[in-house]
């Protein structure tokens, strides 16, 4: 027996989502991570609706709404002339909207997160090799004290950065290249008079090319923001040979880093409202970098976040790419763990997750060269796929095939969340997302006649027993069919909210997966093609 389940390397917002969910399975989890304490710089700001959803099921969104503040837009300069200003709205079907929120906030959340699920983060352990066989990891980790410890875990997960020693032990490529840019970073306060809760992107064109660039993305407190600049000649500091585009603190990293007077002076050129920068909490130099790792796994190890890819931070989407790459794994560690997963459910980790870092890298460096309307999509689609409501796996070994086209989401497809379902004696109505919150795979049956529930009957012992008891069984009743005669636990579609959304016809079922995304659907529900499904799943 292993002694531990997984060893989580890393505790940044991906090792200690990874974290939490394993742990809130009652997997054996430890979490190692070099640094004494969490870094006190605002790292990693923004917040994606996406993110929020998957911290609603994770429950923490209360805590992360109450110290985040909201994204509403951006505000546009070029050559002191305001533009069209960006406003980030969403369709009212989607129940979060952008959010900035320091990283170190997000960490400490996190963290107090895997604490009450009885975790805990080991500060000043470092992981220094590993090596992995069939039957398990063996790891040695150096302690505060370099006291070094070899042990033995089933799985190990590297979310140990952009210079991750998981990476490197299993030898995989990190392909990409650097952008010529060097930039600044500095997170102070001003004085303008802008609106708050905006981005402000301020740009000088000499001959259609930018040569000079002040991004200023807002922070909780009074009219505090992070701000991003072309880094002056006497703190250029020289590439590094991989990992640029990491964002180092004053702790870290050679050479000097910017003060105050640097900031002010390229706010002296740039703000569109004359200004005085005060109040510099932490400054930094950093180079952006795209790379992507080639497999996402090998054998019995994992990688995640910027272990696996990194690139511009245009659009804020490392860190939720990464939140999610965690997301996605965890529920299938943790069902292999138990022994109840089937033979190529780890391997989907692969197939679903790096697709979605491709994309990413490939549209934030086509956005870092020439902006969002790089890719010149309808506006809507623009914001959904910047809030990675889009992100999907249809074709991935463990999802249901389409078949016949439905209205709504296809198998692969974020489930998405419906309001004025009902479920008595409440006197009020709830929504999908509530219904899903804690679980791990669920069944919906949506009913508009009395005489289809009798499916949930022939479902619940075969599909359960299937899901080696992991999955819930819940029935979506269209007005007029009385909840009572349900044989399971039942909610009226009051508004008709969900058979919109989801296109249902009397009788059809939706499974959705512990990640929040559709992996089945069918019409009638049942027979040999929801087995098929579960068989991708679980274990015989």
């Amino acid at each position: 027996m292993s002694d531990v389940d997984v060893l989580v390397a890393g505790a940044g917002p991906v090792g200690l989502t990874a974290a939490c969910e394993l742990q809130r399975r009652g997997v054996r989890c430890r979490v190692v991570d070099r640094l004494h304490a969490r870094r006190p710089f605002a790292g990693a700001v923004g917040v994606q609706p996406r993110t929020l959803e998957i911290w609603d099921r994770m429950g923490m969104v209360r805590e992360a709404l109450e110290t985040a503040i909201p994204m509403k837009g951006q505000l546009l300069f070029v050559n002191g002339e305001e533009q069209p200003r960006i406003e980030l709205r969403l369709p009212p079907d989607v129940p979060y909207g952008f959010a900035a929120l320091p990283q170190y906030e997000t960490e400490r959340l996190l963290e107090e997160l895997l604490t009450s699920w009885g975790g805990q983060v080991e500060r000043g352990s470092e992981l220094v090799a590993f090596e992995q066989d069939a039957a398990g990891v063996r790891v040695r980790v150096v302690g505060p004290s370099g006291v070094e410890e070899d042990l033995s875990a089933a799985y190990l997960l590297g979310c140990d950065g952009a210079h991750s020693i998981v990476r490197r032990g299993l030898g995989l490529a990190f392909e990409g290249a650097a952008l010529p840019e060097e930039y600044m970073l500095g997170d102070v306060e001003v004085d303008w008079d802008l609106p708050p809760c905006y981005g402000v992107r301020a740009v000088h064109r000499t001959a259609g090319r930018v040569d000079d660039l002040l991004v200023c993305i807002p922070l909780p407190g009074h009219n505090r923001y992070r701000m991003s600049m072309l880094t002056p000649p006497e703190l250029s500091r020289s590439p590094q040979p991989e990992g640029e585009g990491v964002q180092h603190g004053p702790a870290e990293g050679e050479g000097p880093v910017p003060a105050l007077e640097h900031i002010q002076a390229v706010l002296d050129r740039l703000s569109p409202r004359p200004t005085a920068a005060s109040s510099l909490r932490w400054s930094s130099v950093f180079r952006i970098s795209h790379r992507l790792v080639n497999r996402y796994a090998e054998g019995r190890v994992f990688v995640a976040g910027d272990a696996a890819h990194i690139h511009p931070p245009t659009g804020a989407q490392g860190m939720n790419t990464g939140i999610q790459d965690a997301y996605n794994l965890a529920w299938k560690l943790a069902l292999a763990v138990q022994g109840d997963a089937s033979e190529g459910l780890l391997a989907s980790y692969h197939a679903e997750r790096r697709p979605v870092g491709e994309e990413v890298v490939q549209r934030t460096v086509r956005h870092a060269a020439d902006g969002p309307q790089a890719d010149p999509e309808d506006p809507s689609t623009t914001i959904r796929r910047e809030a990675q409501l889009l992100v999907g796996y249809r074709g991935s070994p463990i999802v249901a095939p389409a078949g016949s086209r439905h209205a709504g989401p296809a198998p692969g497809d974020r489930a998405p969340d419906c309001g004025g379902l009902v479920r008595e004696p409440a006197a009020f109505p709830g929504r999908l997302f509530d219904l899903l919150r804690g679980r791990e795979h669920i069944l919906l049956l949506y009913a508009d006649a009395d005489d289809q529930l009798a499916r949930c009957d022939e479902l619940t012992s075969s599909a359960r027993q299937r899901a080696r008891g992991q999955l819930a069984l819940r029935a979506v009743l269209a007005p007029g069919v009385a909840p009572e005669t349900a044989p399971v636990p039942a909610v009226t579609d009051s508004l008709g909210e969900f058979r919109q959304m989801y296109g249902a016809r009397g009788g059809e079922g939706f499974l959705i997966r512990p990640d929040g995304y559709l992996g089945f659907r069918g019409d009638p529900v049942g027979g040999p093609e929801l087995t098929a499904h579960l068989n991708a799943i679980f274990r015989p």
